[in-house]
């Protein structure tokens, strides 16, 4: 993109989003972005107050733009309809408010677990909402990130609280990849532009790491993250089940850990597919994991976060 393109943004107050404005800064963008609450000035930003429910609001954000990047979605819900309503609902919103102001390019931000629609409701949407993207008379590519870790991030977050105690739990044996936020939001930012080299792909990138990270490895990886030898027992499906049932009890709708995030935490395979692998002309990931995860710790300590 140039500085004279307009980029339409959902999502843009999220974890991902906060770093893809933070790249789009750097490189001088145009951003108009939707958030369901007033927010502080930024350079380069025009927020639009709404959400994907709002048809009045994407008209708005949509009109004029050269692009746009849909980042925004839901994660994590105690109502399994709360995924319907934020990922298929709301991208079918949004791909119609495109297709009726002309917008040609949507990249679209899934999710490796839309690999496996049936672990997970969470899956199941992203992977519906994918279709919606392919059957979208625009010109499209979907990125399907694993595991997001860096500054802002409440996720991971979670670990490394369990790591200054000496103990990451994992999940059951298994691989995952991981990739920096920086690293993806310069991704999303790179394939933006229309180009037959990512038009009607679907990329899962990753932190570069053939085969992934072995669960023990990446809890020890944390560890290391805040200066700390842990153990990394691994925990079974079902005491993953009951963690689930007693965060509900203690943290109710602000539970981080659910019986449906517990479904696809037990699957074993988490790794990127090299065949849907970024090309390394296009885009490579720039920040070492290790590196990664010792500067986000910092954050979060600076944040007071841990």
């Amino acid at each position: 993109m140039t500085t004279q393109d307009s980029i339409a943004l959902t999502g843009g107050t999220g974890f991902v989003g906060q770093a893809v404005l933070d790249e789009a800064a750097r490189r001088g963008l145009r951003i108009r972005a939707l958030a369901r609450r007033e927010q502080a000035p930024r350079a380069g930003v025009e927020w639009l107050r709404g959400d994907l429910a709002d048809k009045d609001a994407l008209k708005a954000l949509v009109e004029g733009a050269d692009a746009v990047l849909h980042v925004a979605g839901v994660v994590n819900t105690p109502d399994p309809m709360g995924f319907h309503l934020g990922n298929v609902a709301g991208t079918e919103a949004l791909v119609g408010a495109a297709g009726d102001a002309g917008v040609k390019r949507l990249v679209f931000v899934s999710s490796l677990a839309a690999r496996e629609p049936g672990l997970s409701v969470y899956g199941e949407s992203k992977r519906h909402a994918e279709e919606v993207v392919q059957a979208s008379p625009l010109d499209w590519t979907i990125v399907r990130p694993p595991a997001i870790y860096g500054p802002r991030d409440r996720e991971i977050l979670e670990l490394f609280r369990a790591a200054r105690w000496g103990v990451v739990p994992m999940p059951p044996p298994g691989r995952t990849s991981i990739i920096h936020v920086e690293d993806l939001a310069r991704l999303l930012l790179a394939v933006l532009p229309a180009h037959d080299a990512h038009s009607g792909r679907i990329f899962e990138p990753d932190d570069g790491l053939e085969g992934g990270w072995p669960h023990a490895m990446l809890g020890r990886a944390i560890g290391r993250g805040i200066g700390r030898e842990v153990k990394v027992p691994h925990m079974p499906g079902w005491a993953l089940q009951a963690a689930a049932r007693l965060d509900r009890l203690f943290r109710g709708k602000h539970a981080r850990l659910t019986p449906d995030r517990v479904g696809y935490m037990i699957h074993p395979d988490w790794v990127s597919g090299r065949d849907k692998a970024p090309p390394p002309e296009l885009w490579q990931p720039e920040i070492a994991t290790q590196d990664g995860l010792r500067a986000t710790a910092q954050w979060y300590r600076e944040q007071g976060w841990l």
